[in-house]
């Protein structure tokens, strides 16, 4: 398979400001937002000093229009958010649009700084330049956010391969060698390298009695996954692997 074509699960976050010039806008702005495919996660009004405005936008001291930018972001409240969606920063700047609202309307006169902003220093709107920014503005505005990085594909198939896939095999081996007429009363990994804890009370004597995964949840409720492993016979293939750590993962969700 091209490695371009593998599911990938996108979560990626950014931080929207309503600024004060188009605050009396916000219901329409989130509903756009919304519209847009974002999930609100996080939101707060708040109003910001001078000196936090400083803060927030360090990045930009030193500029002929910083004076004017922390005094009007301080002028009055603002509604921060934190989205999240698919290539949610990218995707953010895109609809916003240009930074200079006038020049908006002639080039982009679908975005939203177009729809409601008023000037380049007014332009209604804010959003994270890349990744890094938006991790520290993200934090700026919610500090008690949890922001933890996401694995790379490579990272997580490195992972599987190592920690899950050989525990599996050894359950799906263990199937197709003995046949039991309810293969879920057979397969246990409670005792594989993924998983040391031990579980009071757990015997040879008792390992029929259930699978038990983890913690010792017991998967005779999991009728996909016995009725499809009870159908494989003596056919072993790989793919086979796939379906049970898919019913694996739904049976956690």
């Amino acid at each position: 398979m091209d490695k371009t074509s593998y599911p990938r699960i996108y979560v990626e976050r950014t931080l929207a400001l309503i600024k004060p010039d188009a605050i009396h806008k916000a219901e329409e702005i989130e509903d756009d937002i919304l519209k847009s495919g974002f999930t609100i996660l996080q939101k707060r009004k708040l109003q910001l000093s001078p000196e936090q405005c400083s803060d927030f936008y360090a990045d930009q001291y030193g500029k002929h229009f910083f004076p004017s930018l922390t005094a009007f972001m301080s002028s009055g409240p603002i509604i921060a958010m934190t989205l999240a969606r698919n290539d949610a920063i990218t995707h953010w700047k895109f609809i916003i649009g240009p930074v200079n609202s006038i020049r908006a309307r002639e080039t982009h006169p679908d975005s939203l700084r177009a729809k409601y902003g008023i000037s380049e220093l007014q332009n209604a709107l804010h959003g994270s330049k890349s990744f890094h920014a938006a991790v520290r503005e993200i934090k700026f505005m919610f500090p008690n956010s949890v922001i933890e990085p996401f694995p790379s594909r490579e990272a997580t198939e490195e992972y599987l391969s190592r920690h899950v896939r050989p525990t599996l095999l050894r359950g799906l081996t263990e199937v197709c060698k003995h046949k039991p007429l309810n293969p879920c009363h057979r397969v246990f990994l409670l005792r594989s390298k993924v998983n040391k804890k031990e579980i009071h009370g757990l015997t040879t004597a008792n390992m029929d009695s259930g699978f038990s995964f983890g913690v010792g949840r017991n998967l005779d409720s999991c009728s996909i996954c016995t009725d499809q492993v009870r159908n494989w016979g003596s056919n072993c293939h790989f793919s086979t692997f796939y379906f049970i750590l898919f019913c694996v993962h739904l049976h956690f969700q």
